[in-house]
């Protein structure tokens, strides 16, 4: 249990990574504060009793202090990061001890132990921009999402963003083989089919392959093909967290894990091949993604011919037109000889890629790397 004694704030060191202060003497609570830090992936600094280091209190983006020490540190500089930590949810005193400490909140444990990872993680990893998250879905099977997915990826990461692509469907043969990496070591879905909470972002990116300067999370070749929507929610919280683009590849069945999914994405674009057939189909799909997500875009996937053009099938779905896709001549001969989508910026696909991202980002005012 955890409860505010002061407005929400933040953090000074917002945005920054440091290692928060432990400040107790009581060693059981020491252990079980510990444990908590190494479940957020942070290295702690501990305090038996007395700051030993000269500025400790002063630098520290959070500062957690047992109630045995709260009466000793109440001569301390006021500052913002600091959190008493008890246990007895009837000892009214702790409230005078906190607000003769200045801390931000109170946190019970073991109640509060979800709430006070948390904190902890966002010290250990920083707390920056989230960040920009596309989702591309097909219209129709074989409408070509999952190139484009791939091609927004290397195109992003071409230019020194930070990049992740998720592989958010598990039907769809794996994003790895389309950019070459099927043999590439590092973790697939299965690997998180079970993670619940929060996921350290810093950790998820550094499990993942590394494929043509991005992240890949994708499918494994076995039988697994479910997504738990708390997989979902946690591993794309975590992507998101470290800043920079997140693709996501979306499948056209909007399930409980696809729904998770959507909720965190800003803007997807829904690939629409110019046939009056993948219109029809294509229309189902946005009725129901757009019941989630609230920024959908119609890519129209040329040749348009003369009786069905990019404006008018975008009209006929309902969306705004993110462009039209001209067709590439030679993009299987390009993946046959190893290059991915995206892997020329003069294709029409890297040039449609890069125009994308000028826009989004220019709306975005930017994303860092």
């Amino acid at each position: 249990m955890t409860a505010s004694i002061t407005p929400e704030r933040p953090s000074a060191a917002e945005g920054q990574r440091g290692r928060p202060l432990i400040v107790t003497e009581d060693e059981e609570l020491l252990d079980d504060l510990l444990r908590l830090c190494a479940a957020a992936g942070a290295e702690p600094e501990v305090a038996h009793g007395a700051l030993t280091r000269r500025g400790s209190w002063e630098t520290a983006p959070l500062i957690l202090v047992g109630d045995d020490a709260a009466a000793r540190l109440c001569d301390q500089a006021r500052r913002e990061g600091v959190l008493l930590i008890g246990r007895d949810l009837d000892d009214h005193g702790i409230w005078r001890r906190a607000v003769a400490l200045g801390a931000d909140n109170v946190a019970f444990l073991p109640d509060a132990e979800t709430w006070l990872v948390d904190r902890i993680a966002d010290v250990a990893e920083g707390v920056g921009r989230q960040a920009l998250t596309i989702g591309v879905i097909g219209g129709r099977g074989g409408a070509g999402a999952s190139t484009l997915a791939c091609a927004l990826a290397v195109t992003s990461a071409r230019s020194g963003r930070r990049t992740m692509l998720i592989d958010g469907d598990p039907l769809g043969g794996g994003l790895d083989v389309l950019l070459g990496g099927e043999g590439a070591q590092g973790l697939r879905w299965p690997a998180f089919a079970e993670s619940r909470g929060r996921v350290a972002g810093s950790a998820l990116e550094e499990s993942l392959p590394e494929l043509h300067s991005l992240r890949v999370l994708s499918w494994d070749r076995g039988d697994s093909v479910v997504i738990p929507p708390s997989a979902m929610r946690a591993v794309l919280a975590a992507a998101r967290r470290r800043g920079g683009v997140v693709v996501v590849d979306l499948p056209r069945r909007v399930d409980d894990a696809a729904a998770e999914a959507l909720a965190q994405i800003d803007l997807g674009l829904l690939v629409v091949p110019a046939e009056l057939r993948a219109v029809a189909a294509a229309h189902r799909v946005a009725s129901t993604v757009g019941m989630v997500l609230r920024d959908l875009r119609a890519v129209v996937r040329g040749p348009c011919g003369s009786e069905l053009g990019d404006e008018e099938i975008a009209g006929l779905l309902g969306l705004p037109l993110a462009g039209q896709l001209p067709p590439e001549p030679g993009l299987s001969d390009a993946f046959e000889g190893g290059e991915p989508p995206g892997g020329s910026p003069r294709g029409p696909l890297g040039r449609f890629c890069a125009e994308f991202w000028a826009r989004a980002l220019a709306d975005e005012g930017g994303v860092t790397a």
